[in-house]
């Protein structure tokens, strides 16, 4: 069975927007760069030609990346912020730290102004996804177990 992938509706809504303009446009962008520097000659010592080619290869994969992701996508309501759930945004005080830090919550593809992203199936993610305001959770790394509070939820 694959990995879900829960994306907020902007991340999926971004993502196919990219796929469609990398496999239309980018794909035909790329077929005339490739075209130009052929019509130069020589290919072997063809800057703009091997310049090309890695371009498309790079582009290639960001398509088989999407692809991927978008193909076991399920798109989350972050709309409700009772909860943490992937899409919203998080405050948390760790270990009784009287300082703070905010997380968006999401896969890596989610992103949002100069917050870290979250991932949901790391340690800290698993514990705080369903967490409401107030709540303390505990996760554990490198085999110690260490307590967080959720100070603040967000839509993201």
């Amino acid at each position: 069975m694959p990995d879900v992938q829960e994306l907020s509706r902007a991340t999926y809504e971004r993502l196919r927007a990219e796929l469609e303009n990398l496999t239309g446009e980018g794909r035909i962008d790329i077929a005339h760069k490739i075209e130009a520097a052929r019509a130069l000659g020589d290919l072997s010592e063809n800057g703009d030609y091997h310049a090309a080619k890695e371009q498309q290869g790079k582009m290639e994969a960001r398509i088989r990346q999407i692809s991927g992701v978008l193909q076991d996508a399920v798109v989350v309501d972050a709309t409700d912020t009772t909860t943490v759930v992937v899409g919203t945004v998080v405050e948390l005080r760790f270990g009784g730290d009287l300082d703070t830090e905010r997380f968006l919550v999401g896969n890596i593809e989610e992103r949002h102004d100069d917050l870290e992203v979250l991932s949901p199936g790391s340690p800290l993610g698993q514990a705080i996804v369903g967490a409401a305001v107030g709540e303390h959770r505990t996760y554990e790394v490198n085999g110690n177990q260490l307590g967080i509070e959720i100070v603040s939820i967000e839509q993201g």
